[in-house]
């Protein structure tokens, strides 16, 4: 009797019940009111449902319907599910309507063939607009939607150890960087040096007098140089670290386990602003001429600093690790021989005499797509990673990854765009099988192909560099034209025109 009465229970659940809704991150301040000059935006693509008749367990359910693409991409339930299929790798754009995306922006993505559940890359693009919430004067100005900016706002976010960070990080990052701007807005439309301090409220604490803190004056130089442009560097530095931090907060209550790469561009004032944390990569071509505008962040290329990282602070280590980087792993026979190794100020290598505390684990293994932070994690820098231990210990990796992005800035009135001059971002399953002589290529190849004013250029251009990263399938996987493995990763690409006909609408 009572397993009927279980029956019972189970069917009615299955039948009528729904899962209740994964909770959502509280939005920052003030986030509900929309920017003006962004274009409406569709609802986010629902999650794609099992098929009729499925007997999937209630967990495979719950991660089908995590399961979730851009808005802009705009898929039905059907196209989710094509978007989810390894075994396809259907190619996803956003639909050839008149509703297309800031600047005419070109977007394409593919899933993995199989090397994570879903795809874990997530994107976003935005027009945000950033109302002041002071003037310089200190006094509380009134609302005018007049004296605010608008920025433009690109983000590739490529998720590993599942794809929430990703998520989270692409509905919430610019919003963070809008609430940087606010306290700028009237500072960065005034083209005099920006203040050295912003004036309290009068009335509030630190407004009286404070003059007689002040010591005589010393022989140090005057006040520094500080432009406008590194304001906005800073402001998009710190919303990389409070999106970090927030992820920190609500890791649980979010399920937020995993991290993410962020590569974001911001547009603001004539000038484009490149913010990389991770191994995504950024360049511009222009004129058939190629120039990065990010660097890659992992174990070997932050090798330094990881190592002076361990050597001051010797405890993150755990014991189970050494800050010295040796060609390869010291084996206990070789104590007391002399063999190669670099510390954390050398570029060079030298010899050293093995003791036994070289016998631990090198802090930074391996080299090339290879190499691995404490045997772990490819990349040194990025969002989330709050609960990652290295593989069998409760040792804490994230002391070790940084959330401060590199920012690169690109001043477009210094120069004429032609409608041919992109920038391209892309998730490091392009570059992978991909070089920047490549992408500049099929750059030219394809647009040239196209009328200068044909807005859906910069998709097909983003088409065609996820599908010469992607390959073709055949008996021994994806394979590229020269019979090479194509990329079994997440593929997304943004290529953002900077110059030509309704580039800047």
């Amino acid at each position: 009797m009572l397993n009927r009465v279980r029956s019972a229970v189970a069917h009615l659940v299955s039948s009528g019940g729904a899962p209740p809704p994964r909770p959502k991150s509280p939005d920052l301040p003030n986030s509900a009111s929309a920017p003006p000059a962004a274009p409406p935006q569709a609802p986010r693509s629902p999650p794609a449902r099992a098929g009729s008749g499925s007997a999937a367990p209630a967990r495979t359910v719950e991660a089908r319907a995590s399961f979730c693409r851009p808005t802009f991409l705009q898929l039905s339930p059907g196209g989710l599910r094509r978007a989810d299929d390894h075994a396809g790798r259907a190619v996803q754009s956003p639909p050839d309507t008149g509703r297309r995306l800031p600047w005419s922006t070109g977007y394409a993505e593919v899933i993995n063939s199989g090397k994570s559940r879903h795809n874990e890359d997530q994107a976003c693009c935005e027009v945000v607009y950033v109302e002041g919430r002071r003037s310089v004067s200190g006094v509380p100005r009134e609302p005018s939607r007049g004296q605010g900016l608008c920025f433009y706002y690109w983000g590739l976010f490529d998720g590993h150890a599942g794809g929430r960070a990703a998520e989270m990080a692409s509905r919430l990052l610019h919003r963070h960087i809008r609430e940087q701007l606010k306290d700028l807005v009237e500072i960065l439309q005034d083209p005099s040096p920006p203040p050295l301090c912003l004036p309290s409220t009068p009335g509030a604490p630190g407004s009286s007098d404070s003059s007689h803190l002040v010591g005589p004056q010393s022989c140090w130089s005057s006040q520094k140089e500080v432009t406008h442009e590194s304001l906005v560097v800073g402001a998009i530095e710190n919303a990389f670290q409070f999106m970090d931090e927030q992820m920190a907060r609500e890791r649980r209550g979010h399920q937020v386990e995993g991290g993410c790469c962020a590569l974001v561009v911001v547009y603001l004032l004539g000038k484009v602003y490149v913010a990389n944390a991770g191994d995504s990569r950024a360049i511009i071509v222009r004129n058939g001429e190629i120039i990065p505008m990010s660097r890659e962040f992992t174990p070997e290329t932050e090798r330094q600093r990881l190592q002076m990282l361990g050597f001051l602070k010797p405890e993150l280590l755990g014991g189970e690790f050494t800050h010295l980087e040796f060609p390869r792993r010291v084996q206990p026979k070789e104590l007391g021989q002399r063999m190669l190794y670099r510390d954390q100020n050398m570029t060079g290598w030298a010899y050293k005499k093995i003791e036994l505390e070289d016998l631990r684990f090198p802090l930074v293994c391996g080299e090339g797509k290879k190499a691995r932070m404490m045997a772990t994690i490819g990349v040194t820098r990025g969002l989330g990673d709050h609960n990652l231990r290295v593989c069998s210990s409760t040792l804490p990796i994230k002391p070790f990854l940084s959330s401060f992005p590199e920012v690169r800035v690109y001043d477009l009135t210094q120069y004429e765009h032609c409608p041919d001059d992109v920038l391209v971002l892309g998730t490091d399953g392009l570059w992978d099988v991909t070089s920047d002589c490549e992408v500049a290529a099929t750059v030219d190849r394809v647009l040239s192909a196209y009328e200068p004013n044909d807005p859906s250029r910069y998709t097909a251009l983003a088409q065609a560099l996820v599908l010469g990263a992607r390959g073709t399938p055949r008996d021994r996987g994806w394979r590229l034209p020269n019979n090479k493995l194509g990329s079994g990763d997440d593929i997304s690409v943004f290529v953002i025109p900077l110059g030509g006909p309704g580039s800047y609408s």
